[in-house]
């Protein structure tokens, strides 16, 4: 639960989709509405939470209009997929025998298990590119971790490392972090245990993707703790095009300047830095660039789960 950290927060300033808006007459109530999901809690069963996936898209901290038609259900459906890969690594989703989400939201939806969230976004980088380029070109080093000379935008990294985040309070934005400042944080057992498992899973799911013409070039978990158990659990969305860059297999090995084009929103952001200046409000997304990030979403769907 990307948004929450154990008790839920209250609703903010994004606010949620009609439909979502329409569960809140059921037994479900809303109680958080960040930029992507709405969480729903119930007075019967306190310890459920109902994570709905929106059809919202934000960038550059705003969200945008319109939204990307039938994101929140491919965004669910790739995460309870990849959790299906991972059969053995402890995940949220909840045996919620007898209890349903709200019909208009069963397609975008997951009643998962209410966790004590860790305040860290476990980051693994198995390429450079994105932030971690940028910093490269700076100090030859991403997050703090040296890498060789000669690096490109790109380029797959002599192995994957691990670059944690802090999760910010709701209105900041989230800080990179040292492994030595998640100790300071959540102590060394368990720094040590996210880590190992965000390299392990990373390593996994990288396979799997390779097989499917795909490579995952990096991504961002998220872990709680049970609170009945204290293990170790698996949260929020899994390797989807939202929190994870993928490419072509096929492209990147080519060459050329389309070899890094992401299964993700990286249309809107191109198009955003294109025609605004970051100031007011944010112009309308065509209905062009609309489809075509639909499209990518759908792609990947279709290229990993086939």
């Amino acid at each position: 639960m990307s948004d929450a950290v154990n008790g839920v927060a209250p609703a903010d300033a994004a606010g949620s989709d009609s439909a979502s808006a329409d569960a809140a007459a059921s037994a479900w109530t809303l109680t958080y509405s960040g930029k992507v999901r709405d969480l729903y809690v119930r007075a019967d069963e306190p310890q459920l939470v109902l994570m709905v996936a929106s059809d919202r898209v934000s960038a550059f901290d705003h969200v945008l209009e319109p939204g990307i038609p039938s994101k929140g259900a491919l965004l669910t459906q790739l995460s309870t997929w990849w959790f299906a890969q991972l059969p053995d690594v402890p995940n949220h989703l909840a045996d919620a025998a007898g209890i349903e989400a709200p019909a208009e939201l069963a397609d975008r939806s997951m009643i998962v298990k209410r966790l004590e969230m860790y305040p860290v976004e476990c980051v693994v980088r198995g390429y450079l590119s994105g932030s971690g380029w940028l910093e490269y070109q700076e100090s030859q080093s991403v997050c703090g971790i040296a890498l060789p000379a000669g690096l490109s935008d790109g380029d797959r990294l002599p192995e994957p490392i691990y670059t944690p985040a802090w999760k910010a309070p709701m209105g900041e934005h989230d800080e990179n972090i040292s492994f030595e400042r998640t100790v300071e944080l959540v102590g060394a057992e368990v720094a040590t245990a996210l880590r190992d498992a965000s390299l392990d899973i990373f390593a996994r799911a990288s396979a799997i993707a390779e097989t499917r013409g795909v490579i995952l070039a990096d991504t961002k978990f998220e872990f709680g703790a049970d609170p009945e158990t204290g293990a170790l659990v698996l949260a929020d969305e899994v390797l989807t095009s939202d929190s994870s860059r993928y490419w072509d297999a096929e492209l990147y090995a080519a060459g050329g300047p389309g070899r890094l084009a992401s299964f993700d929103k990286q249309i809107v952001r191109n198009w955003l830095s294109a025609n605004w200046d970051k100031q007011g409000v944010p112009p309308e997304l065509p209905a062009d660039i609309v489809e075509q990030t639909a499209a990518r979403y759908r792609e990947l769907i279709e290229r990993l789960t086939a």
